[in-house]
């Protein structure tokens, strides 16, 4: 498998913080402000978006493993800027910086690592774990 991806990849998304995106409505919290989950999943996404565009037809990555700090808060209505930089590429490992910002205030930061993984392989695997049970 051969890919074009490599570090120094930087991609940047917005996000709107909805109100299934509000801690109390995910019962991470009991406050009407961005959830650590929803914040994690938009890093999550990002990454994901980066390098799609990149893969070989029939491939995809799986998050595997976050790292994040949850700086500060971001109310409902907030546009929410997320960033992610490859950092490393060992195989199919990737490794990412993340993180998001509302204006110029730094909501969270970390790392998050992606597995590249052949899609229908990847299916089938989770479909004989079910029928083993």
């Amino acid at each position: 498998m051969s890919t074009s991806i490599e570090p120094g990849l930087y991609c940047e998304e917005e996000y709107l913080v909805e109100e299934h995106h509000i801690a109390s409505h995910v019962g991470s919290g009991e406050v009407q402000v961005l959830s650590t989950p929803s914040m994690i999943a938009f890093m999550e996404r990002t990454a994901l978006r980066c390098v799609e565009p990149r893969l070989p037809e029939g491939y995809t990555t799986v998050g595997t493993m976050v790292n994040i700090k949850h700086l500060n808060p971001a109310p409902r209505g907030a546009r929410v800027r997320v960033s992610a930089k490859l950092i490393s590429v060992d195989g199919r490992r990737l490794l990412f910086e993340v993180k998001a910002y509302w204006n110029n205030m730094l909501l969270g930061e970390g790392t998050h690592e992606r597995f590249i993984v052949n899609r229908e392989k990847f299916i089938e695997k989770v479909k004989s774990m079910i029928t083993q049970k």
